[in-house]
């Protein structure tokens, strides 16, 4: 069973942070000139805080997905649900990067936003842990969306 747990973890680490990386290729790659040239809120946070948050979010949300999948009453179509909301998640460097579309991504952040909260619903039915590891990310979501709505109307 060990052997088992480790490998799903393993599978479910390299699914999660395979996300991660597409996104930040997209990002380091398509980023500048054009998000220095961005006019942006007072509170949007400098550059270095990103990659230690999101690294630090992606492995909550593995660890999330990990327990929820050893969870007795697991359902597959939750899942599910995780990994399109990893295609989301995604989606949105992308747009915004390397489309520099802004509006587009304001949208795709929504949608990412509900699919996190359906996901915190699911998880809290069967792991409650699995749950509240997703809130972190729930929140960082929500500011992004605000530094999102903010750069819209800014620029």
């Amino acid at each position: 069973m060990l052997k088992n747990k480790f490998l799903s973890f393993t599978l479910f680490t390299l699914i999660t942070y395979s996300a991660s990386a597409i996104g930040g290729f997209a990002t380091i790659s398509f980023k500048e000139p054009w998000y220095s040239q961005l006019i942006k809120p007072s509170f949007n946070p400098p550059d270095w805080i990103f990659a230690p948050v999101w690294t630090t979010l992606y492995l909550m949300m593995t660890i999330a997905i990990w327990f929820f999948w050893h969870s007795k009453n697991r359902n597959m179509n939750t899942v599910y649900i995780y990994f399109i909301h990893l295609i989301f998640n995604t989606t949105w460097s992308i747009i915004f990067f390397v489309f520099h579309n802004i509006l587009l991504a304001l949208m795709v952040l929504i949608i990412l936003i509900i699919l996190i909260i359906t996901l915190i619903i699911r998880f809290k039915r069967v792991n409650l842990l699995s749950a509240y590891l997703m809130i972190p990310y729930l929140l960082w979501c929500c500011f992004a969306l605000i530094l999102n709505m903010s750069l819209l109307i800014l620029n």
